[in-house]
């Protein structure tokens, strides 16, 4: 590990207060070397609740809370301790006092009263931290030195690089945001971010190495001490250093700043983003015997075999065990590989060590299936990346897969491409030959079910769908109707969408309505539908038949020559007398009182 990593990483500072411990006299022998640091939830720092100055006024609070009165100072005594406003203290202290939206409240204030009745500065406390929940250590000489805003950058450089997160100046982006103006709330451009994490370096408490972490991405390096402390410690402190934090980055950052406006998160002329290098040990300093780490999520380094693909991660715990001690007054131990061995493992520079595994054994089985790309195979320089392709051969083997099926995937997809166009053998092996292209059925093969040879019902549908898809967009950036294809009419309804609303718009029935005027009925003689008025009311016949039937009442009928059977018809059927059955009012039937009204009506 290089002398900025073991600086940044290994390094812990005693407590700043008086009665601390003192580690060693500066190199002029009256600057105070300021080594307090405190214990600072991450909520406080990922939670767009509180703004830059709550953060600020936390540690400051909780600093002067582990004197034995505790935290008695008043906000213009913290004001001019972090070189800020007392409108601004007051400020942050209101955030932490308030409950958080999780109801969590950071702060509380105990006011006092004398007995004269005067008041005095009330009593803060904090809220004590949780092991269960994230949180990070801090040096308090940083919210002395560094604005509310570049503190907050400057912790979550600190949290990432103790938990071995790669963080990039985008990610610090989402961390700091606007609190006033019209962009409150919304976070700030990589730009800004980038200017933050520049203003940070100069302040001495980061080094941004350029372009020295993995493909060639820039590595931020939070320092745990103030820029005096570490002063002294490169001065006479720590004899076995290297190099000072300085000194390493004069090779490698001639070039200055962060990132230039719409250049994004790396440094100029598209050097990649930032990230930060995984430290070994992050102890909690205040208990020496703690065998957890005291970051929520921070992973034990176990020292066991060496590292397959990664011996620059094992260079550097080779020589961050060399003579820099993982805790204050730690007595380092003695490496455990002669000098000669470690300086010729640091005259490699930053080359890449050779593959140290055991060599790869391919069973013949996994041989024979890679037959048609074999070419490929001979190709791939990386024993890694010849191992993955074994293994993922060996995967499918063992899920069902058919060898002789794997066999034709191969085969297939390595007919439809050009062996000069395949840039990177073995990336295409495990991202394009070996994968199996489908649907969620197992024995669909590319749209084929490889048992019978049929096209796949799932495949075809979702072919269909994506090319309605396709159909539908393309139709409306043409402005035409997306189902017909037809223009729209102004009402924004092509003609097809208004028939095919009109069909299956039910047709309206009319409801029946009731005839208006008199009740309706039959006449009683002839059947004929009469209005239910005047005489028509009480005798139920129509005018015709009520004049006939009161005209026969007024002549007497006479004597029937041959009697007739009561209740039939009086009339002949030529010379015979009619036998149907005669009217109720009528002594003739219904056939002869039609002839008789047809004849009135000549």
């Amino acid at each position: 590990m290089s002398a900025v990593a073991a600086s940044a990483a290994v390094v812990i500072p005693a407590p700043r207060s008086s009665v601390s411990t003192p580690v060693s006299a500066s190199v002029s022998g009256d600057v105070a070397v300021r080594r307090q640091r405190v214990r600072v939830p991450m909520r406080l720092v990922s939670s767009p609740f509180y703004s830059d100055i709550a953060l600020s006024v936390y540690m400051k609070v909780k600093a002067l809370g582990a004197r034995p009165e505790g935290c008695e100072a008043k906000s213009a005594t913290i004001a001019s301790y972090l070189n800020v406003s007392k409108a601004s203290v007051e400020r942050g202290l209101t955030l932490l006092s308030r409950p958080a939206p999780d109801g969590v409240i950071e702060v509380r204030s105990e006011r006092r009263t004398l007995p004269g009745g005067q008041g005095t500065s009330a009593v803060r406390t904090t809220r004590p931290v949780n092991r269960t929940e994230a949180f990070v250590w801090l040096p308090v000489a940083a919210a002395e030195d560094l604005t509310p805003r570049q503190l907050r950058a400057y912790a979550v450089i600190m949290f990432a690089g103790k938990t071995g997160l790669a963080l990039t100046e985008g990610e610090l982006a989402g961390y700091l945001r606007h609190h006033s103006g019209k962009k409150a709330g919304e976070a700030l451009s990589v730009t800004a971010a980038s200017a933050v994490v520049d203003e940070v370096e100069a302040a001495r408490w980061m080094t941004v190495q350029r372009r020295a972490g993995a493909r060639g991405r820039n590595l931020h390096i939070a320092h745990d001490l103030a820029p005096e402390a570490r002063k002294e410690v490169t001065a006479g402190g720590c004899g076995s250093a290297p190099e000072t934090p300085e000194a390493a980055m004069e090779g490698g950052s001639e070039g200055s700043g962060s990132s230039p406006v719409g250049e994004g998160s790396g440094s100029p002329v598209g050097e990649g983003s930032l990230t930060n290098r995984e430290s070994p040990r992050t102890d909690s300093p205040d208990d020496e015997r703690a065998l957890t780490s005291p970051a929520v999520g921070e992973v034990q380094v176990v020292e066991g075999a060496e590292a397959v693909e990664n011996p620059a991660s094992a260079e550097a715990r080779s020589e961050g065990r060399g003579g820099i001690a993982l805790r204050a007054g730690e007595i380092s131990q003695p490496s455990s590989k002669p000098n000669g061995e470690k300086r010729s493992r640091k005259g490699l520079g930053s080359s890449r060590s050779s593959y140290t595994g055991p060599q790869l054994a391919m069973s013949p089985e996994i041989y024979a299936v890679l037959e048609p790309v074999h070419v490929l195979l001979q190709q791939v320089t990386s024993p890694f990346v010849a191992r993955k392709i074994a293994r993922e051969v060996g995967r499918q083997l063992r899920e069902g897969t058919a060898a002789d099926r794997l066999h034709h995937r191969l085969t297939a997809r390595l007919a439809k491409v050009a062996l000069s166009d395949i840039r990177d053998p073995g990336r295409w092996l495990l991202g394009v030959a070996l994968p199996r292209w489908g649907c969620g059925h197992q024995d669909c093969e590319a749209g084929i079910i490889w048992r019978t040879g049929t096209a796949c019902e799932l495949c075809a549908e979702t072919v269909q769908d994506l090319a309605a898809a396709r159909q539908r967009e393309q139709r409306l950036a043409q402005g035409l109707c997306p189902q017909h294809g037809t223009r729209p009419g102004p009402a924004g309804h092509c003609t097809d969408c208004e028939l095919e609303t009109a069909i299956r718009r039910p047709a309206r029935v009319p409801a029946p309505r009731e005839p208006e005027g008199p009740q309706r009925a039959s006449c009683g003689g002839c059947g004929c539908v009469i209005f239910l008025t005047g005489w028509a009311v009480d005798t139920g016949l129509c005018k015709l038949c009520r004049q006939e039937a009161n005209a026969l009442d007024a002549v007497e009928p006479a004597a029937p020559a041959t009697p007739s059977v009561l209740g039939s018809c009086s009339g002949r059927d030529g010379e015979r007398p009619c036998t149907r059955r005669a009217l109720s009012t009528r002594s003739v039937c219904l056939t002869h009182r039609s002839r008789e009204v047809a004849g009135e009506v000549a």
